[in-house]
């Protein structure tokens, strides 16, 4: 089934592509979401209008994500957590932990944004990613230490 995508979609393509998707796809998951519709003319049409809003708004996102990025640039979080041998932790640490961490330095991010290249079950020092925009990313530095009187600590 062809349709013409509304927004950017991971993994599938830009704003005002036209694509091929299985018809289930797009009747249960893009339209009801409302990230692509049919290829009709009066569609076409409607998407043409609409075009240079979205530019403009996706060129006030862009700045509003590169100002953000600017305040996120050079963060680095420590994270005290019980730890057994060989430094396995107890749990993890994760985009909740994350965020919830950013959310008392005053810097309010949805944990959904915020991207752990794998999972954090060890002590260390790890990088999470940051999207604040599809094309503004910062990267964010993680360290994870044993709690006091712990071993290694």
């Amino acid at each position: 089934m062809k349709v013409i995508l509304n927004e950017h979609v991971e993994q599938l393509g830009e704003r005002g592509a036209t694509i091929e998707v299985k018809p289930g796809f797009a009747r249960n998951y893009l339209f009801p979401q409302g990230l692509a519709y049919q290829p009709t003319t009066a569609n076409l049409a409607r998407f043409k209008q609409e075009q240079k809003r979205w530019e403009v708004k996706e060129a006030e996102e862009k700045v509003d994500a590169e100002a953000q990025a600017t305040h996120l640039t050079g963060i680095e979080l420590t994270f005290k957590r019980r730890a057994g041998e060989g430094d396995a932790l107890y749990g993890s640490v994760t985009a909740s932990d994350i965020a919830e961490a950013l959310h008392e330095r005053g810097i309010k991010i949805d944990r959904r944004r915020i991207e752990l290249g794998q999972h954090i079950k060890r002590l260390g020092t790890f990088t999470a990613e940051i999207h604040l925009h599809r094309e503004v990313r910062v990267p964010l530095t993680l360290h994870v230490a044993p709690e006091a009187g712990e071993i290694g600590a």
